[in-house]
């Protein structure tokens, strides 16, 4: 295995467990359920997130799946990354609250920059 794919390989895995992680805790921890109220959003969002978080995860984890698919998912999460920035500093919260949201960017940038330019 070449650079570029362990670098790809292993930074797609650490990504898909944090979001793998997240996803589970918005269903079983209610403490995201009262970060979700405190953020000012509704609960059901929470579960649709949870769920694309599933999705997305399995898209980017199955190497026989479409690049162009890859890339909704890549696009969704990056969707999803910005919102919780935007989301979190509405709040008045200072940067030291991205920490995680700094380190899940960083992680599906390294992803989408060093995936295999092999299409299915």
């Amino acid at each position: 295995m070449n650079k570029s794919k362990l670098v790809y390989w292993i930074s797609t895995g650490l990504f898909s467990a944090f979001m793998l992680f997240s996803a589970y805790g918005y269903f079983t921890d209610p403490t995201f359920k009262e970060a979700f109220t405190y953020l000012g959003y509704p609960d059901y969002f929470r579960i649709e997130l949870a769920i694309a978080k599933i999705l997305g995860t399995l898209v980017l984890l199955f190497p026989f799946l479409p690049r162009v698919l890859k890339g909704f998912a890549y696009a969704g999460f990056t969707i999803n990354l910005v919102g919780a920035t935007v989301a979190h500093l509405a709040k008045g919260e200072g940067i030291s609250s991205l920490t995680l949201i700094f380190i899940a960017a960083l992680l599906v940038g390294i992803s989408y920059f060093y995936q295999p330019k092999k299409t299915v």
